[in-house]
């Protein structure tokens, strides 16, 4: 063991003439324990939150939409479809047709998006219909007597009482024009799946019916107003929705599932960038604690520090001994702060130790998603500081002068 190493061990653990080193050192240990691990949950949430909702947006959502420029819908769309099914990273396609309308059984009614689909299509492109939990997908290419078929979410069943096999009424504002007004169109659906996707927007406000009966609703015969594709790459979706627009040809524009949920993330990131720094003043007031430790060392040691100069010890060693030993102190932290943060971290995903309300954050928990990338770097920044907070006391040490100190001793 080099000698700058054993001093500084001996120093971290010998017992102090002055009690209150002792404690200003464990309070700095417990600073920089709490600092890193603070970072290291806050940083867990975040990504949790952000992965939690990429999954179930993706899961839920295309990654590319082309639509009209002009919002006249696309006619001959299956093809279109066709045509660009070859183009690069383009897995599958589904045509859609979605409208506001409103849907009531007996005295409740809901605003909801109903979006008419092909059923064999749009599980390709994107798992929504992948969770129904009652009934089948099926039973949207079946025909009922004076009724369509119609997939409601959990939510939205429980809003209005129904179940599968019940009957509802859609109500669609693309309605008949008469000489005194628009008189709205309606038609009976009967419930034949009931889909959960955790998603509490999905749950709530979505409904899925077959192409055909979308059609005859909003009275849009053989016209669909998006055509969406499934990517095998989301990271190249810009890449990808500008060769489908260049292909498409001109009068259409596409949409990413990024710019959808463009504000959303938007504040995720903005959320990590401020607890990145609010959190980080935690480890900056635990520097600042041994930069204290390390000044009321070198007062305290003085007379040691002549010592070890006078038997031929050069100040860079002296430097280094209070440089170690105030990295210790950091290290030591970093480590505690790392084990507790990650502890935390998972036991808190694995337990679903903080249950949230579903309807504000669209998720049932905290979700905590540590990296460990996150990790790597905290620890760095960590001992960064705790080496800066180490140079003026080290260098004051390293300037004494043994022949001043031991003159009066």
């Amino acid at each position: 063991m080099r000698f700058e190493w054993f001093v500084a061990l001996r120093y971290l653990q010998a017992k102090r003439r002055q009690a209150v080193i002792s404690v200003i050192t464990v309070i700095s240990v417990l600073g920089v324990m709490a600092g890193v691990a603070a970072l290291v949950i806050a940083l867990a949430v975040n990504n949790g939150f952000r992965e939690a909702l990429e999954n179930r947006l993706l899961g839920a959502t295309a990654d590319v939409n082309l639509l009209r420029a002009s919002n006249h819908g696309i006619r001959n769309y299956d093809a279109l479809a066709d045509r660009l099914a070859h183009l690069p990273h383009v897995v599958a396609d589904s045509p859609a047709l979605y409208e506001e309308v409103l849907i009531s059984s007996q005295s409740r009614a809901e605003g909801v998006i109903l979006k008419g689909i092909d059923p064999r299509q749009e599980v390709r492109v994107g798992d929504l219909l992948a969770r129904i939990r009652e009934g089948s997908l099926a039973g949207l290419s079946q025909k009922f007597p004076g009724a369509d078929p119609i997939v409601v979410g959990r939510k939205l069943a429980q809003s209005l009482g129904v179940f599968v096999g019940d009957t509802v009424l859609v109500t669609s504002p693309q309605g008949y024009l008469t000489p005194f007004a628009v008189v709205p169109k309606f038609q009976h659906f009967r419930v034949v799946g009931i889909f959960n996707s955790g998603f509490y927007d999905f749950d709530s406000g979505w409904a899925f019916t077959n192409l055909n009966s979308a059609q005859k609703l909003f009275d849009l015969p053989n016209l669909v107003n998006a055509i969406e594709f499934k990517l095998d790459n989301v990271n190249r979706a810009e890449q990808a929705a500008g060769e489908i627009r260049r292909a498409a040809g001109p009068g259409f524009t596409t949409t990413t599932w990024m710019e959808q949920n463009r504000s959303l993330f938007n504040a995720l990131h903005l959320e990590r960038l401020v607890t990145i720094l609010t959190i980080g003043l935690i480890v900056l007031v635990a520097a600042l604690n041994i930069l204290i430790v390390l000044a009321m060392m070198v007062m305290e040691k003085h007379r040691d520090i002549a010592v070890l100069m006078s038997v031929g010890a050069k100040p860079k060693q002296v430097a280094r001994i209070f440089t170690l030993h105030g990295l210790l102190i950091g290290a030591i932290g970093t480590a505690l702060g790392l084990i507790l943060g990650y502890g935390l971290s998972w036991a808190g995903e694995r337990f679903h130790l903080i249950p949230l309300s579903p309807r504000v954050y669209a998720v049932s928990f905290v979700p905590f998603h540590p990296r460990p990338w996150d990790g790597v770097w905290i620890a760095l920044v960590a001992l960064a500081i705790s080496l800066l907070a180490t140079l003026y006391p080290a260098e004051r040490a390293a300037h004494l002068e043994p022949a001043e100190v031991l003159r009066y001793e």
